[in-house]
């Protein structure tokens, strides 16, 4: 059953007397973990795996906490969690059975977006309780966190789509191989090997390459079309089967199949038509969909594929909110959402509120004085006026800026200790997932040091 208190273990016990004391550090976040809210956030979430799994199911998401803290795999977590003394103990496993990374990985997909929004919220009111902050000061700032993706390239996309759709087809027509009867040519390698020769043609830049590589697309564009339409016929007979693995397959190709096509238009107005298509008119991955193009003005990083996430920190290095924006708006306009995440999370304004030069506007002024914030940092884009200069240039405001900078130094470290630069995991809900996991266990490493 999920199990809501674990009796102690007296055997485990006794082989911990003869080991050094446990981390402080791990102590204080069980501690944490130890709140009853928290437990049933997830267990509504846990229970919905399987009818019985109130009664026959196990709990030990802690593990969950343990490979973003360390950032770990699921291979690795396990693995460590079962040669550790101090982590079966914080993971309260003791001498049973260590769940295996499969399961890890059940429980992570269980776990809904919102449950890990409200669960980091919960956070801030233990900290809140635990004077570890207050919320008096708050510093906004947006990253990107790319998805697992490789750079996209239209012939890439178009040999992805022939193998998603191709061995679909190939598995569909065991199934329903008493309907088939014509043969069907399997492109995939030849797309591959196509979409390679298009890669190192365009490289070289030259008029005759450009021409080559044309026609290239065009052959590659022509196997495309014909493994789509065997998709299309094979999806009208999944159709007629009652089978579930008739119906995994018929909703594998109604997934890929308007990619594909997506794919096939694109790559028709960009490499033949010499259109240039709107970012938000692409598609970037036939498996990661979702992801967006984002266009920073960063000379390191032009281009980044992901999604945009936007951080509140307060005082004593706590992300407070954090939200992921749909594609690439202007971060004038998450000055607003911040406030208001603050006050819903701390039930008063901050003392302080600062954020970037992107943030700036005389309405986002106005607006932080009206909901009570009593320092407004926000340097002006651009030329300043006399009085201007001087209004940035008070004790206060310089202090509250070279704060503001921390915010940087709080978003490398979650990228580098807690895996938010790269999304390992699949699909919208797992990316929501995986910033959410990020968060929250940044947040715990924090107040298990603090």
């Amino acid at each position: 059953m999920l199990v809501e208190h674990y009796p102690t273990d007296k055997r485990f016990e006794e082989l911990l007397g003869y080991l050094p004391e446990l981390s402080l550090e791990l102590k204080k976040i069980d501690a944490y973990l130890e709140d009853e809210k928290l437990y049933r956030m997830i267990r509504a979430d846990l229970s919905k795996r399987y009818p019985k799994t109130k009664e026959t199911g196990r709990n030990s998401t802690r593990m969950l906490v343990v490979k973003r803290l360390y950032g770990y795999s699921y291979e690795e977590t396990e693995r460590t969690v079962q040669d550790s003394l101090s982590l079966r103990w914080f993971c309260r496993v003791y001498l049973r059975d260590v769940p295996d990374d499969t399961t890890l990985i059940r429980w992570a997909n269980l776990i809904q977006p919102k449950t890990l929004e409200k669960f980091n919220e919960r956070i801030m009111q233990l900290a809140v309780e635990r004077k570890v902050t207050q919320g008096r000061k708050l510093r906004t700032d947006g990253t990107v966190v790319e998805s697992n993706i490789r750079p996209p390239s239209d012939n890439r996309l178009l040999a992805d789509g022939v193998r998603a759709l191709a061995r679909t087809v190939v598995r569909a027509r065991k199934l329903v191989k008493q309907v088939v009867q014509e043969p069907f040519e399997d492109f995939t390698q030849t797309a591959k090997q196509l979409a390679r020769q298009i890669g190192e043609t365009l490289r070289k830049k030259s008029d005759a390459a450009k021409r080559a590589g044309r026609q290239q697309y065009q052959e590659l564009l022509e196997m495309t079309r014909k493994t789509v339409a065997w998709a299309h016929h094979t999806q009208k007979q999944l159709h007629q089967q009652r089978d579930q693995k008739a119906k995994r397959l018929e909703q594998n190709l109604e997934t890929f199949l308007p990619l594909t096509e997506q794919v096939i238009d694109q790559t028709k107005r960009r490499i033949l038509q010499g259109e240039q298509v709107p970012a938000q008119e692409k598609i970037v991955s036939l498996f990661e969909e979702h992801t967006d193009i984002i266009r920073r003005g960063k000379e390191s990083q032009p281009v980044e594929y992901g999604h945009k996430v936007w951080l509140n920190e307060v005082e004593g290095g706590l992300v407070s909110h954090y939200r992921i924006l749909d594609g690439n708006p202007n971060d004038e306009q998450q000055w607003k959402p911040s406030l208001k995440a603050h006050l819903k999370t701390f039930h008063q304004p901050p003392h302080q509120a600062s954020g970037d030069r992107g943030l700036f506007s005389e309405e986002n002024e106005k607006l932080a004085l009206d909901l009570g914030v009593k320092r407004v940092i926000l340097p002006k884009r651009g030329h300043c006026s006399k009085a201007r200069l001087k209004h940035e240039h008070k004790a206060w405001f310089v202090k509250g800026r070279h704060w503001h900078a921390g915010v940087e130094g709080r978003i490398s470290v979650l990228k580098r200790a807690h895996d938010l630069g790269r999304c390992l995991a699949r699909g919208l809900s797992g990316f929501h997932g995986w910033v959410g996991w990020g968060v929250i266990t940044g947040n715990l490493a924090i107040l298990g040091r603090t």
